[in-house]
């Protein structure tokens, strides 16, 4: 797809995709179910807080399960995969306390409970991103770093801030295409993001995100773009079935010196991604356990 309209400048993409490219008759719940996942969603927001009084650690695991009791709750498993070189059983983006840089395409707003399913970050995101229901209440838990897209000017000073908080050790996510994508079509990675890890001379780890249907098959049901309202995009998740997040960790990407060819080459790793096999069946035997493996699977658990 190519953009509808002209871009304001690089740091403020039009996205092409719209809500013709949206899947809405794919299988679904009733609205009993649907009542039942919105009163689950409302006692985990409820609860949260709780885990903001616990030790570092616990409270890293336990931002963890949160995230992925929120999916849940929106009828949406993940899926954890982890093709890195030093692949663990407790896949997460870093574990050295080094500063990481995590990039993923841009799908929709279920992505930082993705992301945050795999291990709690600081997310680059927009201003008001802290006034939205259930990933606002997340990101100003875990904290966030505000971008006005609109405004130019102040990209230098958002790469700063990124910077910062590499270079003092901590991880965050980034969507460097700057706007949504339905999943099936995807924009360029912009590099202006980018140079935070090179200031910073820290790692970067790609991820390969998407969203496969009860078949197995890429489903766009969670794209949040065009002029959708966040309420209709959360009811379309609310009545969806099977829905799965695939969360892939490409191998790390060093910083270099320039941020273009650092763009580059995550772009390339996250696009020549070697998607597995449908998974449909995987899903049943063992939905508990992440996955870890270091070449592309054919068949693959979820984890829950």
């Amino acid at each position: 797809m190519t953009a509808s309209a002209a871009e304001p400048h690089a740091w403020m993409p039009v996205s092409g995709c719209t809500s013709d490219c949206i899947d809405g008759d794919g299988d679904r719940v009733g609205w009993s179910t649907v009542a039942l996942r919105v009163a689950g969603i409302l006692g985990v927001l409820a609860a949260y807080p709780a885990a903001l009084l616990m030790t570092k650690g616990r409270r890293t695991r336990i931002q963890r399960h949160y995230a992925r009791v929120l999916l849940r709750r929106l009828g949406m498993r993940v899926r954890v995969v982890d093709l890195r070189t030093d692949a663990s059983a407790d896949a997460r983006f870093t574990t050295s306390g080094r500063g990481t840089l995590v990039v993923a395409g841009h799908v929709g707003w279920t992505d930082i409970l993705a992301i945050a399913a795999v291990q709690p970050v600081r997310f680059v995101g927009r201003a008001d991103l802290a006034k939205w229901p259930v990933v606002g209440r997340l990101a100003n838990f875990t904290g966030f770093v505000p971008i006005d897209r609109a405004s130019l000017r102040e990209l230098p000073g958002v790469v700063a801030g990124i910077g910062a908080r590499l270079d003092a050790g901590e991880c965050v996510a980034a969507f460097p295409e700057g706007t949504t994508w339905c999943g099936r079509s995807y924009g360029p990675m912009r590099p202006a993001l980018f140079q935070a890890a090179v200031d910073a001379a820290v790692p970067v780890s790609p991820v390969a995100l998407r969203y496969l249907g009860a078949s197995g098959e890429p489903t766009t049901v969670a794209g949040f773009v065009g002029d959708e309202s966040m309420l209709s995009s959360a009811i379309r998740l609310l009545r969806s079935r099977g829905v799965v997040a695939e969360v892939v960790l490409l191998p790390t990407e060093q910083p270099g010196t320039d941020r273009r060819e650092l763009a580059a080459r995550c772009e390339r790793a996250v696009r020549g991604y070697d998607a597995p096999a449908p998974i449909a069946t995987a899903l049943r035997t063992a939905p508990h356990r992440p996955v870890v493996a270091k070449r592309p699977p054919q068949a693959l658990a979820a984890a829950s």
